[in-house]
């Protein structure tokens, strides 16, 4: 089999290389603490795309820093008198929360499902760092040189783990059958909220971005969705002075690290060609997954759909 990475048995057994930072819990922490003194001010307002069989609107509230949150949330139509459960979906690196009809399958299902818009990327949620609208270029390393508890990724964890919050406190859902899934920065986005709200029964993450950064640096794969780290040595370290300082850094936002804290069972999907996401960087948060986990390997396929994962997380998720 071709190889761009280590083989699968050292996969299996690698630790991540992307420094731990040593007040990493403090850190989180305080930053939950932060999310949970937030007055949310949840508004579902009907949306003008609707079905015979589910009810669909825009779900607004307020995260850290003051950012309006957009997501769309579909519920069964006339479903709500016992509780029932619900999944969360994130998307891709400069996507949004798609098309409504995408959601209809789990409504089909007795579902309440809500697609979050990571906050300055390709939906309607703000990004209150300077405009409203698309800020994406550079969101690993936004806030690098501020302090800390600046991470843009900081904020955007929250909203995740926000959202889970918010869905499990409406009264048609319940808050022990909640599920998560996506792939690419939604894998790592799914790792994260389900670490960050451990009550996340089911995750399916699948090719999970923002894992391990150091390794993806030193496999030369800081392009296309990681460039930005290029991008930041050329431009603020180009001697590489501070490296060890800024690899440090980004183990705040490195979703290997809060992998431990997930309680839920886990379904992932990795392809071994993935030159994206390297299989290592996966590797790396799933191997620190502690809880029931379950990894589901594409050997010929890159960062790309996965045959039949699909289907295989939609019947994971019926068991909720």
């Amino acid at each position: 089999m071709p190889l761009i990475d280590m083989p699968l048995a050292e996969l299996e057994q690698y630790g991540g290389i992307n420094p731990r930072p040593d007040d990493f819990d403090a850190y989180w922490e305080r930053a939950l603490a932060e999310m949970r003194g937030v007055d949310p001010k949840v508004e579902l307002i009907p949306a003008d795309f609707q079905a015979p069989f589910a009810e669909c609107f825009d779900l607004y509230y307020t995260g850290v820093r003051g950012a309006r949150i957009h997501a769309k949330y579909v519920r069964p139509r006339n479903g709500g008198a016992t509780p029932h459960p619900a999944v969360l979906r994130f998307h891709g690196y400069s996507g949004s929360s798609g098309e409504w009809h995408d959601l209809l399958s789990f409504v089909g299902l007795g579902f309440s499902i809500a697609a979050l818009d990571v906050r300055g990327q390709g939906g309607l949620s703000e990004d209150v760092g300077g405009v409203v609208g698309n800020t994406l270029n550079g969101h690993i390393i936004r806030g690098l040189d501020d302090e800390p508890d600046s991470l843009m990724f900081r904020h955007i964890f929250l909203d995740t783990a926000q959202l889970a919050a918010v869905v499990m406190d409406l009264p048609e859902v319940d808050a022990e059958r909640v599920g998560a899934f996506g792939g690419s920065q939604g894998g790592g986005l799914t790792l994260a909220c389900s670490s960050l709200e451990p009550r996340i029964k089911r995750l399916a993450p699948a090719c999970p971005f923002l894992c391990d950064y150091r390794r993806v640096w030193e496999m030369d794969l800081a392009r296309g969705a990681y460039e930005e780290l290029r991008a930041y040595f050329r431009n603020f370290d180009p001697r590489h002075k501070r490296e060890q300082a800024i690899f440090t850094r980004l183990g705040y936002i490195d979703c290997q690290h809060l992998a431990p804290r997930i309680q839920g069972e886990v379904l992932m999907a990795i392809g071994l060609m993935d030159e994206i996401c390297p299989p290592s960087s996966q590797y790396a948060a799933f191997n620190k997954i502690t809880a029931p986990k379950t990894a589901v390997i594409y050997p010929d396929f890159a960062h790309e759909g996965y045959p039949g994962f699909t289907d295989r997380f939609f019947s994971f998720f019926a068991e909720l």
